[in-house]
């Protein structure tokens, strides 16, 4: 599965609309972070969302994102031993692959056909519709 096409920045109010919310500076410069740059941290969302809306305050930021992920826009991952991470690629069950060295996270396609990462060995009576897989190693500019 090829990763969803780039959004242009005057696609993003009609993406909130579509997903039932209010269309505001922030959300509009925080989606578009998150689409300009995948898999970053609050940190550097904060900072590209300042670009374009100077005064957005740590806290509105947190919020865009929490509304947002909340209405399937972006998505959240943690890795193990990293910060919260937001991309958005969603609506596939994607994992991950994330650099040992440098921290640097790239998308890794599920199996193609029967999905096996989704069949637990034991459910404990869950439907299970998600699963997430990290994988670990050096990325080429870390590799010796």
């Amino acid at each position: 599965m090829t990763p969803p096409p780039a959004v242009h920045p005057d696609e993003l109010p009609q993406l909130l609309r579509d997903a039932g919310l209010r269309v505001t500076r922030p959300r509009v410069a925080v989606l578009g972070a998150v689409h300009a740059l995948p898999h970053s941290d609050t940190d550097s969302l904060i900072a590209a969302a300042r670009r374009d809306v100077p005064d957005v305050s740590h806290q509105a930021v947190y919020d865009c994102l929490s509304a947002l992920t909340r209405s399937g826009l972006v998505r959240r991952i943690q890795p193990p031993g990293s910060v919260a991470r937001y991309e958005s690629r969603v609506g596939d069950n994607h994992h991950h692959v994330v650099c040992r060295a440098c921290g640097t996270i790239a998308d890794v396609d599920c199996a193609v056909g029967h999905a096996p990462c989704l069949t637990a060995s034991q459910d404990h009576g869950f439907t299970i519709d998600e699963a997430e897989v990290v994988y670990r190693g050096l990325c080429p500019d870390c590799a010796p």
